[in-house]
């Protein structure tokens, strides 16, 4: 567990660093380089399961936000035990050619003039800039086509697999994250592939940079569900044990897809019939957007930092735990207890991560629109949580003033405290938490301890938009 600790914070370190930008018409406080992000998914035509299709429509409609290395077909529940069918990847085509139409207006929310080329593309990006479709066309890959780790082998190696390897050794440092919308099985490949040529030590080493988020476990036929043995989920687990990053969400995928059907005339409002993508934004037939959690996780909004699971944001909440398979352990929320708490953040976020798309799809319809606040807490700018030191019964002040509104809205403030992602979950009073400076008298039994805060910051804009900020108190 303490290798673990130390693996995750060695990231977190690695993913603080601001570079210079590419494009000039990027605000100076976001030149940050974006995550990188890797999508496998089972997208299937709509009348068969339409929601691979509306997680990727606001995917894209967040594309300036992403890194998109890869968007990798293959096989997942949407299948039903069967090879995941080759046609099916022109759904993912329908959804770039929507992109293409509306990425012009897209691009007016960062003053963007122009795509990169192709080859400039696929070195870095950085927050605030929109791809092209040529460079996501190019990005498109067919994967593994059946299930389970016994396929696993030569026989099993594809375009994805192979691909896969290839981002895995550029020569980059931030982490990969890997959105499993489907299974897991191009994934498994691609490691088991490194392991047979390179040998298990070398894979453990290139392990430390992969992040991998899957949407339940899908690596195995919809009947066998909860056969997880069967799954190359559970392959990677057992033979990696605690040096792969693996979340396995069983909460915020089935909050999302609840609280999204509940609420579906939003969607019909304010998602359909906006902009290109938004007129082929298909009506849910089950839930809706079961897997968005995968990149809300790692969406750079301030709130966590995603090689951090238990930090709490618009993904879930996650610990180190057994796994429902009763064998293996990854970042988890499957018991009850965790789910419980999960499912509170879910549902406190989800207003904030739907208005952030209801927003972007007003840019692609109209080339106008809200955008959210920029943060600054301690005079820090930037993303990343801001760390303060101090002493208990010693009282600080948490000053956001110098945050703003690109568009001069009006903002309020609210500081508050989240309990499960330190390790103080005592009584803690904040005074002023809706002021710009907020003031924290530490606790005496605080000691030793550390605490985080968040400052959310909403405006006052169509759909009333939020960032984020979290500090970390570490008490001496």
């Amino acid at each position: 567990m303490k290798r673990k600790k130390l693996i995750l914070s060695l990231f977190m370190a690695i993913t603080s660093v601001i570079y210079q930008p590419l494009t000039a018409s990027i605000p100076k406080e976001t030149k940050i380089l974006k995550p990188r992000l890797v999508v496998l998914t089972d997208i299937a035509p709509v009348e068969v399961e339409p929601d691979d299709m509306e997680s990727m429509i606001r995917l894209l409609s967040h594309a300036d936000l992403f890194e998109i290395e890869a968007l990798i077909t293959n096989s997942g529940w949407n299948s039903s035990g069967k090879k995941y069918p080759n046609e099916w990847t022109n759904n993912l085509h329908k959804v770039i050619n929507a992109y293409e139409k509306d990425v012009t207006n897209l691009m007016k929310r960062s003053q963007q003039k122009e795509f990169m080329t192709l080859e400039e593309e696929a070195k870095k990006q950085y927050i605030g800039y929109w791809p092209s479709p040529a460079y996501l066309r190019s990005r498109i890959k067919m994967g593994s086509l059946e299930f389970g780790h016994k396929i696993l082998g030569e026989n099993n190696n594809s375009d994805g697999s192979d691909f896969l390897i290839t981002l895995i050794d550029e020569k980059d440092n931030r982490p990969l994250f890997i959105g499993l919308w489907g299974g897991g099985n191009t994934l498994a490949q691609a490691i088991w592939k490194i392991e047979q040529e390179r040998g298990k030590a070398e894979v453990e080493k290139i392990l430390k940079k992969i992040y991998i988020y899957a949407i339940t476990d899908q690596d195995v036929a919809w009947n066998d569900r909860e056969k997880h043995t069967l799954s190359s989920h559970y392959w990677l687990r057992k033979e990696f044990g605690d040096k792969i990053n693996f979340i396995w969400d069983e909460s915020a995928w089935l909050s999302q897809n609840s609280i999204g059907a509940s609420r579906w005339n939003e969607y019909a409002q304010h998602i359909q019939g906006h902009g290109y993508l938004g007129e082929m934004y298909p009506k849910n037939k089950y839930g809706v957007e079961g897997d968005t959690p995968s990149f809300l996780y790692v969406l750079p909004n301030g709130l966590s930092n995603p090689t951090l699971p238990n930090q709490i944001g618009w993904g879930g909440y996650f610990v180190w735990d057994k796994t429902p398979d009763n064998e293996t352990y990854c970042y988890t929320n499957s018991s009850k207890e965790i789910k419980t708490i999960s499912q509170k953040y879910e549902k406190y976020f989800y207003d904030a991560a739907f208005n952030n798309f209801a927003a972007r799809m007003e840019w692609a319809k109209n080339g106008k629109g809200n955008r959210n606040p920029v943060v600054i807490v301690q005079g820090e700018k930037g993303l990343n949580a801001v760390t303060i030191k101090c002493e208990v019964e010693k009282t600080i002040e948490l000053d956001a003033s110098g945050t703003y509104d690109p568009d001069g809205d009006l903002l309020t403030y609210k500081w508050w405290y989240m309990p499960e992602a330190g390790n103080y979950d005592g009584t803690l009073e904040i005074n002023d938490t809706d002021k710009t400076i907020a003031k924290l008298t530490i606790p005496q039994e605080a000691k030793g301890r550390t605490i985080h805060i968040i400052c959310e910051v909403t405006d006052n804009g169509k759909y009333n938009l939020k960032s984020y900020r979290r500090i970390i108190i570490h008490v001496k």
